[in-house]
């Protein structure tokens, strides 16, 4: 994953290292990148008088403290080679971090997932989902009790349309170089389905069973060949006992091979083949993370704007 020079780990409020956070130090040693070590505060209640009384800040000396927390954070991984920068905002935290990636020209965001309360079955929380959905840069959420190092990558990959090409090499480009650093194998699956088949077979379309049988033999061999074009890049084959050609709808795919993987981590487009301008995130991808339980390293196309703009809008 030697791509990544300039990565965020974010905080989210935590006081102790966790193994998101030795993630974030290893890849940033490896790759001899820039890290830091980031969180944002909400803004605080004003109290009457108080900046008149003491002369000061409550939002200032707030940020002042968190930045004393978050350089004891990093104290334990300081090297002489290795220089951890940390910073505290004040702000919306997913907007104000989108904010710091594009100033900043962040290539990569890491953090800890962070479930909402209440709700076990979930992995992730608010502040995850709009990152997800969001942020320009790819965005690695990472399961508390995930394994060190993982034992299992699932790279699910689209390689149908030339627009969803970019995006799969991509995906493939960072489980591989992950899944070499980690010491294990990566799974390949790509879903694939013949459009209107149910229809189809319903016979009101007055197209004999034989022809229908035909048209998913030929989708078959199509993506299957396309499979096998992107595949060749890094070594690989469709019929590799790693490489998963399924037929299904995509969503489901994912999670029953995730799950029948192991899968520590699932890396994944969150944009499909939509072509509608705006759209924050794909359908298969909402549905695979609002359900999945393996931490998520998500890539958005090239070319993906973020809907969150780089500095505050005046009124």
């Amino acid at each position: 994953m030697k791509r990544f020079k300039n990565i965020i780990y974010y905080a989210d409020g935590a006081l102790s290292p966790c193994p998101a956070l030795d993630r974030a130090v290893t890849l940033a040693r490896t790759n001899q990148a820039r890290l830091t070590v980031l969180d944002v505060l909400p803004r605080a209640e004003p109290v009457a008088g108080l900046e008149a009384r003491l002369g000061i800040d409550l939002d200032t000396v707030l940020r002042e403290q968190r930045q004393t927390q978050l350089e004891k954070l990093v104290a334990g991984y300081q090297e002489p080679d290795t220089l951890i920068y940390t910073q505290v905002l004040t702000g919306n935290g997913f907007v104000e971090l989108i904010r710091s990636v594009l100033r900043g020209g962040h290539d990569l965001v890491i953090k800890a997932a962070r479930p909402p309360e209440g709700v076990s079955e979930r992995l992730f929380g608010s502040t995850d989902m709009h990152l997800l959905r969001k942020c320009p840069c790819p965005v690695w959420i990472d399961r508390p009790a995930a394994a060190t190092p993982y034992r299992s990558l699932l790279a699910a990959v689209d390689p149908a349309t030339e627009e969803s090409t970019g995006t799969a090499h991509l995906v493939m480009d960072l489980a591989t170089s992950l899944a070499e650093r980690e010491a294990t194998q990566v799974q390949v699956l790509h879903a694939w389905r013949l459009y209107g088949e149910s229809m189809l077979r319903s016979g009101r379309g007055r197209i004999p069973e034989a022809e229908v049988d035909l048209l998913l033999e030929q989708s078959r061999t199509t993506h299957r060949d396309q499979l096998a074009a992107l595949l060749r890049g890094y070594g690989m084959g469709v019929d590799d006992p790693n490489v998963h050609l399924v037929k299904g709808e995509p969503a489901p795919s994912i999670l029953q091979t995730a799950e029948h993987c192991a899968a520590d981590l699932i890396v994944m487009g969150t944009l499909g083949r939509s072509g509608i301008p705006g759209l924050i995130i794909g359908n298969t991808a909402e549905d695979v993370l609002q359900a999945t339980r393996a931490s998520v390293l998500a890539v958005k196309p090239e070319g993906f704007v973020s809907p969150v703009p780089d500095q505050e809008q005046m009124p």
